[in-house]
């Protein structure tokens, strides 16, 4: 058995080495051996009053924000449960009733 780390962004375990860099075959990311890669569970996510976040947190929108490619809109007050901490521009996935899955920005939200 191997002792290849996880691919760190979709925690494939089929990683391989190709020469000096790790491959991932399932998302096909690539990264050097020496690298050391910060862990999301190292990145802290505030919401808009600077409480910090974590995954399972419950959520309140606090502006009312536009459904990108849709007329709908999450009106300020809308409850948000069990929120993952992703990283990226939008950092924090979740599940809307009556809009379905979708991506928040921190700051337009406060911990419930």
């Amino acid at each position: 058995m191997n002792n290849f780390p996880k691919c760190p962004t979709c925690s494939s375990e089929y990683t391989y080495e190709d020469d000096d860099m790790f491959v991932c075959p399932e998302c096909a990311y690539e990264w050097p051996k020496n690298h050391v890669e910060n862990t999301e569970s190292d990145a802290v996510v505030r919401d808009a009053f600077g409480t910090e976040l974590k995954d399972g947190d419950s959520l309140t929108v606090i502006k009312d924000l536009k459904v990108k490619g849709s007329s709908l809109v999450v009106k300020v007050g809308t409850k948000v449960k069990n929120i993952r901490i992703v990283s990226g521009d939008h950092d924090i996935d979740c599940k809307i009733d009556g809009i379905g899955a979708m991506q928040l920005k921190s700051e337009f939200v406060k911990k419930a």
